[in-house]
């Protein structure tokens, strides 16, 4: 049986990362001693895999590449009884399995399993593009985990504060709004935009982004127009009045209406019965 790739950890991030990277390196160098080929069905997703999504073409991509060149970079499991438990590679082994291949190649670590959640974090910040919602909840467990600052992580995962800062951030969001990010529905520099208003608004806006197609400046704009009124009456009359019209215009639009919609002037154009009912049950 091929040796064991040993791995000590708790130690640091760094240096945890450093072993991760030397044993893929490793890998795929002239001497394989540490690879081998274990059964797909043995191994387990590692339970604190911090990646949620995982897109179905990117995966069919990466399945057509391990078709037609082989799998270059193993995964990274370690042996637990009766079977293995993924650490590193997933959207690998996921590909595999497309493919229906019954065995991969592996790197078997010898790793102590309360890490484990702290090495697949590492691995995936470092090695995929997570979405913002799961990357930011990755940062969260990693300041949980080792009690540090945005600058202290920051330093060791070699980010700028700011991007730490400002990707936490979006951990404030009210839950349907990250929902809406994770799925792609809206995009960060919407929901960065988003952070500073009320749940409500959240929502409210969020659904026009969808609705209308908003870019991040017609957000800006929207938003502006009741934050930075003249006087403190007008801003409270402005910003009703912006919310009110805002609120019309998602009715009408989850109703399937055509129309338009400018300060206080509403056309609405009927393109058959149907609508002139829809509109006549709304009035009543």
């Amino acid at each position: 049986m091929a040796k064991h790739k040993k791995m000590a950890l708790g130690r640091g991030l760094g240096e945890i990362l450093g072993e991760v990277k030397q044993a893929y390196e490793k890998s795929i160098g002239e001497n394989q001693e540490g690879v081998m080929e274990i059964s797909i069905d043995q191994i387990i997703p590692n339970p604190y895999q911090p990646r949620k999504q995982f897109n179905d073409e990117s995966l069919s991509d990466l399945a057509n590449s391990i078709r037609e060149y082989g799998l270059l970079q193993p995964v990274l499991v370690y042996k637990e009884e009766d079977h293995y438990v993924l650490i590193a590679g997933e959207r690998r082994l996921r590909a595999s399995k497309i493919l229906g291949l019954e065995k991969i190649r592996a790197i078997i670590a010898e790793i102590d399993l309360n890490q484990l959640r702290e090495v697949a974090l590492i691995e995936n910040i470092q090695r995929e593009d997570l979405n913002p919602i799961d990357l930011a909840q990755a940062y969260q467990e990693l300041l949980s985990v080792h009690n540090l600052t945005h600058e202290e992580l920051a330093e060791r995962l070699q980010k700028s504060r700011a991007q730490i800062t400002n990707t936490l951030r979006l951990l404030t969001l009210c839950q349907d709004v990250q929902d809406m990010l994770k799925k792609g529905k809206i995009t960060q520099g919407h929901a960065k935009v988003l952070i500073a208003l009320d749940e409500e608004h959240q929502k409210k806006i969020a659904y026009s982004i969808v609705g209308q197609n908003l870019s991040v400046r017609d957000v800006e704009l929207m938003i502006k127009k009741f934050k930075t009124p003249k006087s403190l009456k007008e801003s409270k009359e402005k910003k009703n009045d912006t919310l009110e019209i805002e609120e019309l215009r998602l009715l009408l639009t989850s109703k399937g209406l055509h129309f338009s919609l400018n300060d206080k002037k509403l056309t609405i154009y009927f393109q058959d019965n149907a609508e002139i009912k829809t509109l006549l049950n709304l009035i009543k």
